[in-house]
Protein backbone atom coordinates (compact mmCIF):
# COMPACT_ATOMS: atom_id res chain seq x y z
CA UNK A 1 0.00 0.00 0.00
CA UNK A 2 1.22 3.38 -1.15
CA UNK A 3 1.10 6.62 1.02
CA UNK A 4 -0.01 10.40 -0.80
CA UNK A 5 -0.14 13.57 1.24
CA UNK A 6 -3.74 14.81 0.99
CA UNK A 7 -3.40 17.53 -1.37
CA UNK A 8 -1.20 20.24 -0.78
CA UNK A 9 -0.97 19.01 3.07
CA UNK A 10 1.45 16.64 5.25
CA UNK A 11 -1.72 14.52 6.18
CA UNK A 12 -0.29 11.03 4.81
CA UNK A 13 -3.09 8.87 3.57
CA UNK A 14 -3.64 5.32 1.91
CA UNK A 15 -3.92 5.20 -2.23
CA UNK A 16 -6.88 2.72 -1.63
CA UNK A 17 -10.07 4.63 0.85
CA UNK A 18 -12.61 2.36 1.98
CA UNK A 19 -15.93 3.76 1.27
CA UNK A 20 -18.92 3.04 3.43
CA UNK A 21 -22.06 3.71 1.02
CA UNK A 22 -22.68 0.76 1.45
CA UNK A 23 -22.89 0.57 5.29
CA UNK A 24 -26.24 0.30 7.26
CA UNK A 25 -29.65 -0.75 5.12
CA UNK A 26 -31.34 2.48 3.55
CA UNK A 27 -34.41 2.72 1.61
CA UNK A 28 -34.99 4.19 -1.56
CA UNK A 29 -32.13 5.08 -4.03
CA UNK A 30 -30.31 3.70 -0.85
CA UNK A 31 -31.66 0.09 -1.07
CA UNK A 32 -30.15 -1.06 -3.86
CA UNK A 33 -26.57 0.51 -3.03
CA UNK A 34 -26.20 -0.30 0.66
CA UNK A 35 -27.55 -3.05 3.19
CA UNK A 36 -24.12 -3.84 5.56
CA UNK A 37 -24.93 -4.85 8.41
CA UNK A 38 -22.74 -4.10 11.46
CA UNK A 39 -20.86 -7.41 11.66
CA UNK A 40 -20.36 -7.37 7.77
CA UNK A 41 -19.38 -3.41 8.33
CA UNK A 42 -16.73 -4.86 11.51
CA UNK A 43 -14.87 -7.18 8.66
CA UNK A 44 -14.52 -4.56 5.71
CA UNK A 45 -12.71 -2.40 7.74
CA UNK A 46 -10.81 -4.29 9.87
CA UNK A 47 -10.06 -6.31 6.23
CA UNK A 48 -9.19 -2.77 4.91
CA UNK A 49 -7.19 -1.42 7.87
CA UNK A 50 -5.14 -4.95 8.35
CA UNK A 51 -4.12 -4.48 3.83
CA UNK A 52 -2.90 -0.98 5.10
CA UNK A 53 -5.61 1.04 4.41
CA UNK A 54 -5.96 4.38 7.14
CA UNK A 55 -8.74 6.25 5.30
CA UNK A 56 -12.55 6.11 5.06
CA UNK A 57 -14.92 8.19 3.80
CA UNK A 58 -18.72 8.54 3.81
CA UNK A 59 -21.40 11.63 4.09
CA UNK A 60 -23.95 12.48 6.23
CA UNK A 61 -26.99 11.40 3.67
CA UNK A 62 -26.06 7.94 3.00
CA UNK A 63 -28.57 5.91 4.20
CA UNK A 64 -30.16 8.96 6.39
CA UNK A 65 -26.76 9.13 8.52
CA UNK A 66 -27.16 5.09 8.93
CA UNK A 67 -23.47 5.02 7.45
CA UNK A 68 -21.55 7.52 9.71
CA UNK A 69 -23.42 5.23 12.70
CA UNK A 70 -22.18 2.06 11.91
CA UNK A 71 -18.72 3.54 10.66
CA UNK A 72 -17.90 5.07 13.96
CA UNK A 73 -19.00 1.32 15.61
CA UNK A 74 -17.35 -0.30 13.73
CA UNK A 75 -14.24 1.78 14.37
CA UNK A 76 -14.77 0.87 17.91
CA UNK A 77 -15.19 -2.78 17.33
CA UNK A 78 -11.95 -3.46 15.30
CA UNK A 79 -10.06 -1.47 17.92
CA UNK A 80 -8.80 1.24 15.73
CA UNK A 81 -7.27 4.13 17.96
CA UNK A 82 -8.62 7.69 16.34
CA UNK A 83 -5.65 9.11 15.41
CA UNK A 84 -4.26 6.02 13.52
CA UNK A 85 -7.54 7.02 10.57
CA UNK A 86 -8.58 9.27 8.80
CA UNK A 87 -12.09 10.47 7.93
CA UNK A 88 -14.09 11.68 5.74
CA UNK A 89 -17.78 12.83 5.60
CA UNK A 90 -19.82 15.23 3.56
CA UNK A 91 -22.02 18.03 4.13
CA UNK A 92 -24.79 19.67 1.51
CA UNK A 93 -26.96 16.91 0.37
CA UNK A 94 -31.09 17.10 2.63
CA UNK A 95 -30.79 15.83 6.00
CA UNK A 96 -34.44 17.13 7.28
CA UNK A 97 -37.72 18.55 5.99
CA UNK A 98 -36.60 22.49 6.63
CA UNK A 99 -35.75 24.30 4.32
CA UNK A 100 -32.18 25.10 5.09
CA UNK A 101 -31.64 20.81 5.49
CA UNK A 102 -29.77 21.34 2.46
CA UNK A 103 -27.19 23.13 0.65
CA UNK A 104 -23.51 24.29 1.66
CA UNK A 105 -25.10 27.69 3.72
CA UNK A 106 -23.49 28.77 6.66
CA UNK A 107 -26.78 27.65 8.61
CA UNK A 108 -26.52 24.15 7.28
CA UNK A 109 -22.98 23.77 7.66
CA UNK A 110 -23.12 24.45 11.57
CA UNK A 111 -25.91 22.38 12.25
CA UNK A 112 -25.02 19.24 10.01
CA UNK A 113 -21.28 19.38 11.27
CA UNK A 114 -22.22 18.65 14.66
CA UNK A 115 -24.69 15.85 13.63
CA UNK A 116 -21.92 14.39 11.88
CA UNK A 117 -19.42 14.46 14.61
CA UNK A 118 -22.11 12.80 17.06
CA UNK A 119 -23.05 10.31 14.63
CA UNK A 120 -19.55 9.95 14.24
CA UNK A 121 -18.56 9.77 18.14
CA UNK A 122 -15.34 11.89 17.42
CA UNK A 123 -14.52 15.69 18.67
CA UNK A 124 -13.17 16.08 14.85
CA UNK A 125 -13.42 15.34 11.20
CA UNK A 126 -10.44 14.89 9.43
CA UNK A 127 -11.44 16.31 5.88
CA UNK A 128 -15.30 17.69 5.95
CA UNK A 129 -16.39 17.95 2.21
CA UNK A 130 -18.87 20.22 0.56
CA UNK A 131 -20.38 17.34 -1.20
CA UNK A 132 -22.04 19.30 -4.10
CA UNK A 133 -22.27 22.71 -6.09
CA UNK A 134 -24.69 25.06 -4.43
CA UNK A 135 -26.39 26.72 -7.23
CA UNK A 136 -27.63 29.38 -4.55
CA UNK A 137 -25.18 30.05 -1.55
CA UNK A 138 -22.14 32.37 -2.85
CA UNK A 139 -18.82 30.40 -2.48
CA UNK A 140 -17.34 32.85 0.02
CA UNK A 141 -20.33 32.27 2.41
CA UNK A 142 -19.68 28.37 1.91
CA UNK A 143 -15.24 29.48 2.45
CA UNK A 144 -16.08 31.64 5.58
CA UNK A 145 -18.25 29.24 7.56
CA UNK A 146 -15.38 26.10 6.79
CA UNK A 147 -12.80 28.61 7.61
CA UNK A 148 -14.58 28.82 11.11
CA UNK A 149 -14.82 25.26 11.61
CA UNK A 150 -11.06 24.70 10.67
CA UNK A 151 -10.33 27.84 13.31
CA UNK A 152 -12.51 25.91 16.00
CA UNK A 153 -10.96 22.45 15.33
CA UNK A 154 -14.32 20.85 14.63
CA UNK A 155 -12.34 20.26 10.93
CA UNK A 156 -8.98 20.13 9.98
CA UNK A 157 -8.74 19.93 6.34
CA UNK A 158 -11.44 20.83 3.80
CA UNK A 159 -12.67 20.12 0.09
CA UNK A 160 -15.13 20.19 -2.29
CA UNK A 161 -16.88 17.17 -4.25
CA UNK A 162 -18.57 17.20 -8.03
CA UNK A 163 -17.59 21.05 -8.81
CA UNK A 164 -16.88 22.72 -11.82
CA UNK A 165 -13.01 23.60 -12.43
CA UNK A 166 -13.84 27.42 -12.81
CA UNK A 167 -15.73 27.37 -8.76
CA UNK A 168 -12.96 25.55 -7.53
CA UNK A 169 -10.49 28.12 -8.96
CA UNK A 170 -12.77 30.76 -7.81
CA UNK A 171 -13.03 29.24 -4.57
CA UNK A 172 -8.94 29.06 -4.39
CA UNK A 173 -8.76 32.43 -5.16
CA UNK A 174 -11.10 33.72 -2.65
CA UNK A 175 -9.28 31.87 -0.03
CA UNK A 176 -5.78 33.38 -0.85
CA UNK A 177 -7.12 36.42 -1.09
CA UNK A 178 -8.99 36.44 2.61
CA UNK A 179 -6.53 34.47 4.12
CA UNK A 180 -9.07 31.06 4.48
CA UNK A 181 -8.71 27.76 4.74
CA UNK A 182 -8.18 26.49 1.09
CA UNK A 183 -9.60 23.75 -0.66
CA UNK A 184 -7.20 20.19 -0.51
CA UNK A 185 -9.18 17.89 -1.96
CA UNK A 186 -11.51 17.21 -5.28
CA UNK A 187 -13.67 14.07 -4.50
CA UNK A 188 -14.76 13.26 -8.57
CA UNK A 189 -16.14 10.33 -10.09
CA UNK A 190 -13.05 8.85 -12.78
CA UNK A 191 -12.68 5.67 -14.46
CA UNK A 192 -11.04 4.25 -17.22
CA UNK A 193 -14.91 4.48 -18.56
CA UNK A 194 -15.30 8.43 -18.19
CA UNK A 195 -12.53 10.43 -18.47
CA UNK A 196 -14.21 13.74 -18.91
CA UNK A 197 -12.19 14.71 -15.92
CA UNK A 198 -9.25 15.43 -17.52
CA UNK A 199 -10.19 18.43 -19.58
CA UNK A 200 -10.93 20.88 -17.28
CA UNK A 201 -10.57 19.11 -13.71
CA UNK A 202 -7.37 17.50 -13.89
CA UNK A 203 -4.80 20.77 -15.00
CA UNK A 204 -6.39 22.33 -12.57
CA UNK A 205 -5.34 20.11 -9.86
CA UNK A 206 -1.92 19.98 -11.09
CA UNK A 207 -1.47 23.49 -10.93
CA UNK A 208 -3.00 24.00 -7.43
CA UNK A 209 -1.80 20.90 -6.03
CA UNK A 210 -4.83 19.93 -5.09
CA UNK A 211 -5.79 16.57 -4.54
CA UNK A 212 -7.73 13.90 -6.28
CA UNK A 213 -10.27 11.41 -4.98
CA UNK A 214 -11.52 9.07 -7.27
CA UNK A 215 -15.58 7.56 -6.55
CA UNK A 216 -17.17 5.27 -8.55
CA UNK A 217 -13.78 3.91 -10.11
CA UNK A 218 -15.46 0.99 -11.18
CA UNK A 219 -18.30 3.38 -13.24
CA UNK A 220 -20.71 2.03 -11.29
CA UNK A 221 -19.90 -1.65 -11.40
CA UNK A 222 -19.59 -1.32 -15.01
CA UNK A 223 -16.48 -2.64 -14.85
CA UNK A 224 -16.91 -4.68 -12.16
CA UNK A 225 -16.39 -8.07 -14.54
CA UNK A 226 -20.08 -8.97 -13.77
CA UNK A 227 -20.93 -6.75 -17.05
CA UNK A 228 -20.60 -7.70 -21.21
CA UNK A 229 -21.72 -6.63 -24.46
CA UNK A 230 -23.45 -10.02 -24.44
CA UNK A 231 -24.39 -9.58 -20.39
CA UNK A 232 -25.54 -6.39 -20.44
CA UNK A 233 -28.14 -6.41 -17.43
CA UNK A 234 -27.24 -9.82 -15.03
CA UNK A 235 -29.21 -9.84 -12.27
CA UNK A 236 -27.15 -9.69 -8.84
CA UNK A 237 -25.48 -6.25 -9.75
CA UNK A 238 -26.16 -2.92 -8.04
CA UNK A 239 -25.96 -1.12 -11.84
CA UNK A 240 -28.92 -2.89 -13.13
CA UNK A 241 -31.23 -1.55 -10.40
CA UNK A 242 -29.61 2.05 -10.12
CA UNK A 243 -27.95 3.12 -13.44
CA UNK A 244 -25.49 5.43 -12.88
CA UNK A 245 -23.16 7.21 -13.23
CA UNK A 246 -24.14 8.16 -16.65
CA UNK A 247 -21.70 6.83 -19.13
CA UNK A 248 -21.29 5.20 -23.10
CA UNK A 249 -21.70 2.14 -23.02
CA UNK A 250 -20.69 1.14 -26.61
CA UNK A 251 -17.17 2.76 -25.62
CA UNK A 252 -16.97 0.47 -22.16
CA UNK A 253 -17.56 -2.60 -24.03
CA UNK A 254 -14.89 -1.50 -26.52
CA UNK A 255 -12.27 -0.76 -23.07
CA UNK A 256 -13.55 -4.26 -21.66
CA UNK A 257 -13.01 -6.73 -24.67
CA UNK A 258 -9.02 -4.62 -24.21
CA UNK A 259 -8.83 -5.32 -20.32
CA UNK A 260 -10.18 -8.82 -20.40
CA UNK A 261 -6.92 -10.07 -21.84
CA UNK A 262 -4.53 -8.11 -19.92
CA UNK A 263 -6.69 -9.37 -16.64
CA UNK A 264 -5.75 -13.17 -17.69
CA UNK A 265 -2.43 -11.87 -18.29
CA UNK A 266 -2.03 -11.01 -14.58
CA UNK A 267 -4.26 -13.94 -13.47
CA UNK A 268 -6.58 -11.47 -11.84
CA UNK A 269 -9.87 -10.04 -12.66
CA UNK A 270 -11.03 -6.82 -15.19
CA UNK A 271 -12.06 -4.59 -11.78
CA UNK A 272 -8.61 -5.05 -10.53
CA UNK A 273 -7.14 -3.71 -14.06
CA UNK A 274 -9.36 -0.75 -14.04
CA UNK A 275 -8.65 0.01 -10.04
CA UNK A 276 -4.51 -0.55 -11.23
CA UNK A 277 -5.02 2.21 -14.45
CA UNK A 278 -5.71 4.36 -12.17
CA UNK A 279 -3.71 4.33 -8.79
CA UNK A 280 -1.37 4.70 -11.93
CA UNK A 281 -2.29 8.45 -13.08
CA UNK A 282 0.10 10.56 -11.01
CA UNK A 283 -2.62 13.25 -10.29
CA UNK A 284 -4.51 10.99 -8.42
CA UNK A 285 -4.15 10.99 -4.39
CA UNK A 286 -6.51 7.46 -3.45
CA UNK A 287 -9.46 5.81 -4.80
CA UNK A 288 -12.46 4.71 -3.46
CA UNK A 289 -13.28 1.59 -3.16
CA UNK A 290 -16.91 0.04 -1.86
CA UNK A 291 -17.72 -3.80 -1.02
CA UNK A 292 -21.11 -5.23 0.08
CA UNK A 293 -18.86 -8.56 0.46
CA UNK A 294 -15.41 -9.80 1.37
CA UNK A 295 -14.37 -11.27 -1.89
CA UNK A 296 -15.24 -8.10 -3.50
CA UNK A 297 -13.12 -6.03 -1.11
CA UNK A 298 -10.15 -8.52 -1.95
CA UNK A 299 -10.33 -7.79 -5.68
CA UNK A 300 -10.48 -3.66 -4.77
CA UNK A 301 -7.77 -4.26 -2.13
CA UNK A 302 -5.41 -6.20 -5.38
CA UNK A 303 -5.19 -3.27 -7.25
CA UNK A 304 -2.40 -1.98 -5.02
CA UNK A 305 0.04 -4.39 -5.51
CA UNK A 306 -0.82 -5.04 -9.33
CA UNK A 307 1.89 -3.53 -11.64
CA UNK A 308 0.48 -2.79 -15.00
CA UNK A 309 3.54 -2.38 -17.56
CA UNK A 310 4.00 0.49 -19.69
CA UNK A 311 2.18 -1.10 -22.83
CA UNK A 312 -0.64 -2.30 -20.58
CA UNK A 313 -1.24 1.46 -19.67
CA UNK A 314 -0.41 2.69 -23.42
CA UNK A 315 -3.39 0.39 -24.34
CA UNK A 316 -5.90 1.15 -22.12
CA UNK A 317 -5.13 4.90 -22.74
CA UNK A 318 -5.65 4.71 -26.21
CA UNK A 319 -8.88 2.36 -26.03
CA UNK A 320 -10.62 4.78 -23.67
CA UNK A 321 -9.08 8.31 -24.98
CA UNK A 322 -11.32 11.32 -25.05
CA UNK A 323 -12.33 12.46 -28.22
CA UNK A 324 -10.93 16.21 -28.88
CA UNK A 325 -12.60 19.14 -27.99
CA UNK A 326 -12.00 22.93 -28.37
CA UNK A 327 -9.97 24.66 -27.11
CA UNK A 328 -8.05 20.74 -26.60
CA UNK A 329 -7.07 20.70 -29.92
CA UNK A 330 -5.92 24.43 -30.54
CA UNK A 331 -3.70 25.18 -27.22
CA UNK A 332 -1.49 21.96 -28.60
CA UNK A 333 -1.70 22.63 -31.73
CA UNK A 334 -0.65 26.40 -31.12
CA UNK A 335 2.14 25.51 -28.87
CA UNK A 336 3.99 22.28 -30.61
CA UNK A 337 7.31 24.41 -31.07
CA UNK A 338 7.08 26.68 -28.09
CA UNK A 339 9.02 25.31 -26.48
CA UNK A 340 12.12 25.88 -28.88
CA UNK A 341 11.33 29.56 -28.21
CA UNK A 342 12.59 28.87 -24.76
CA UNK A 343 16.04 29.48 -24.18
CA UNK A 344 18.24 26.75 -22.19
CA UNK A 345 20.26 27.45 -18.81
Amino acid sequence: MKYHTLGHTGLLVSELCLGTMTFANGEGMWKPIAGVDQKGADQLLKSSFNAGVNFVDTADVYTNGESEKTLAQAIRNVGIARKDIVIATKVFGRTGPGRNDVGASRGHIMDAVDASLKRLNTDYIDLYQIHGSDNVTPIEETLHALDTLVFQGKVRYIGCSNWYAWQMMKALGISELKNLARLDTLQAYYSIAGRDLEREIVPLLKDQGTGLLVWSPLAGGLLSGKYSRENQKPGDSRRSAFDFPLVDKERTWRILDVMRPIAQAHNTGVATVALAWILAKPFVTSVIIGAKREGQLQQNLAAADLQLTADEIKKLDDVSSLPPEYPGWMIPFQNINRLEDVPRI
